[in-house]
């Protein structure tokens, strides 16, 4: 039998790690190590007065063991109240805080260094913790809770990589005259197993205070106002769950980081910002993170003048919302393909076909449909199936100019989604498109205008209500919804149509140039778009740059052989010498 050369024993493991200590290489790498030298003998002396000792120093993390849990608590709020006043008298960009881990449990000692799961634990941990604070296990918690005056904040149960149980995990703070990390967050309601973020059904999205920054005295109530906009709009999104202002703005200290502040409130998404002001300038910085792995999916910034602060506030809020809801969805069909086909979801589903939809080919659409039946079956009165279902056939209707077949399809699915949500804006605006393909315009601003008013954010809703105006022959009316539309969706996969339309509605007030910047937008995003390169042929002979339209005349028609200007005729303008204002200024190239 082979002789054991190691031993077991019951330990307090706090895993240390140094906070924004690559970014301090990047600025001065000689003095970062000094600094974190520094704190490093702090933090091994204080581990040796409370009956410790440092361990597995690795990079910028330190490990300590201790025999007594209380003593371990007792050594980790030593060596941090010392960091913090250490950190207090450098320089705001070499200023070196560390936040810690504390769990106890078995663990193998050898030559002396120690190993299992709970030493790993504590490293897990480690990383829920404040920027200078301190997270511990549940079974550490049990050994302290009353033999200390320290506050835990419950943050729930989390499975930790490589970890096979779920752990739960608390904030401490000293409690007493000490500062508490903690006490802040202690109205917010905890998190539980049945809490844990779920990746099978629709998601939720918390949007954070946003920051103030610069000094001046109105800069905090306007980064609040937008972030409340943000969580309006975003509640008008359907498919999305909201968390409350009452929950989210709880967190007005996000030191606790995205993977924390996600897990305590229910949320998958978090979202954060910092607005500055400079003068007659506001700039914000906002950003989307994913909570469940604690990566960045998005961020923009924002320059605006400051000339009216509400219509600005609108504005940015709605844009924001906009881009969200698109971003978030892109996220949520990526997630589905960690998913194999047959363990799918009715959501999963979904967002799998969106997939194939964005995709925009003829067998990625047939794709998206066999998803999209197969979510119907699995619930035919879901109105996110619904409505992805009026939507696939409005998209091949378009396509098939306005095969009467499919419109019914959309109509039929859209009228069942309203029946489900009548407060939902999607079906409204398919209703609305249907009435637009069937050149019934007037009706369809009904429907669109509906659309509108429950959500502001819909860019679809906004497009089309443009192509209604424009079919009535408003086109002046027309231009202001289709540039909300570029401003709310400049990403948006569909967006080539909307600058389609914005090229007609300039080439009727006969704006040339803006016709012409138009559909270069357009045709950049989808240089098979016959619609765009026709107008701009059109545009460029009124413009007086003949040999520029013929140039694109010879790429329309390889691109084109077969067209026929009755696919401009069929366009339904209710008054017909529309279509033939576009058919001849297209003629005069020929």
């Amino acid at each position: 039998m082979a002789v054991r050369n190691y031993t077991r024993q019951l330990a307090t493991i706090i895993s240390i790690d140094a906070v924004g200590f690559s970014r301090l290489m990047g600025i001065d790498d000689e003095s970062a190590v000094a600094a974190f030298e520094e704190r490093r003998d702090i933090i091994a002396d204080s581990c040796g007065t409370f009956g410790g000792r440092t361990f597995g120093d690795a990079g910028d993390s330190i490990m300590a063991e201790f025999g007594n849990p209380i003593e371990a608590l007792r050594a980790a709020f030593d060596f941090q109240g010392r960091i913090v006043a250490l950190n207090a008298s450098a320089s705001d960009d070499m200023r070196m805080p560390f936040r810690a881990g504390i769990n106890t449990g078995d663990v193998i000692v050898r030559g002396g260094r120690l190993y299992g799961d709970d030493v790993n634990i504590a490293a897990r941990i480690q990383e829920f913790a404040p920027g200078d604070g301190l997270a511990v296990s549940e079974t550490t918690w049990h050994h302290v809770k009353d033999k200390t005056a320290a506050e835990f904040t419950d943050l729930g149960e989390f499975m930790l990589k490589n970890i096979a149980l779920p752990v739960r995990v608390l904030i401490a703070g000293r409690g007493g005259n000490g500062s508490s990390p903690a006490a802040s967050f202690a109205a917010i309601p905890q998190a539980n197993a049945q809490q844990k973020l779920s990746s099978k059904g629709p998601p939720a999205i918390a949007v954070l205070p946003f920051h103030g920054d610069g000094g001046e005295h109105d800069i905090g109530y306007m980064a609040d106002g937008i972030a409340e906009d943000i969580i309006y709009g975003l509640s008008n999104t359907k498919w999305l769950s909201v968390i409350a202002k009452g929950s989210s703005f709880q967190f007005r200290d996000d030191t606790l980081g995205t993977r924390v502040i996600g897990n305590a409130l229910g949320a998958r998404y978090i979202v954060s910002g910092t607005l500055m002001r400079n003068g007659n300038q506001i700039r914000l910085n906002t950003s989307l993170a994913d909570a469940s792995n604690g990566r960045l999916v998005w961020s923009q910034r924002f320059d605006r003048e400051l000339v009216d602060i509400f219509n600005l506030r609108d504005q940015i809020g709605a844009e924001i919302v906009s881009i969200l809801d698109k971003e978030v969805d892109r996220a949520e069909q990526a997630r589905t393909f960690q998913v194999p086909w047959e363990s799918l979801e009715t959501w999963q589903l979904v967002r799998r076909g969106r997939w194939h939809m964005n995709r925009r080919t003829r067998g990625d659409t047939e794709t998206a449909l066999e998803f999209f039946q197969k979510a119907y079956r699995e619930d035919p009165n879901s109105s996110a199936v619904l409505n992805e279902m009026a939507w696939w056939y409005f998209w091949r209707a378009w396509l098939r100019f306005g095969d009467s077949d499919d419109l019914n399809k959309v109509e039929q699915f859209a009228r069942k989604a309203l029946l489900m949500d009548s407060l939902d804006a999607r079906p409204h605006a398919h209703l609305g498109a249907v009435d637009i393909m069937r050149g019934e315009p007037r009706s369809a601003v009904d429907h669109l205008e509906e659309a509108i008013h429950i959500n502001p954010s819909f860019a679809f809703a906004r497009s089309a209500m443009g192509s209604a105006q424009l079919l009535l022959g408003n086109a002046a009316s027309a231009i202001p919804f289709f540039l909300d539309t570029e401003r709310l969706s400049p990403f948006d996969l569909y967006r080539f149509h909307n600058l389609g339309e914005l090229t007609a509605a300039y080439s009727f007030v006969e704006d040339w140039p803006a016709a012409i910047a138009a559909a270069d937008r357009s045709l950049n995003l989808s240089p098979g778009y016959f619609y765009a390169r026709f107008l701009k042929i059109g545009a460029l002979m009124r413009s007086g740059r003949p040999e520029q339209a013929r140039r694109e005349m010879a790429i329309f028609a390889t691109r084109h052989p077969d067209f026929s200007e009755q696919r401009v005729r069929w366009i339904p303008f209710t008054d017909k010498a529309a279509n033939e204002f576009l058919v001849a200024n297209f003629q005069l190239a020929k």
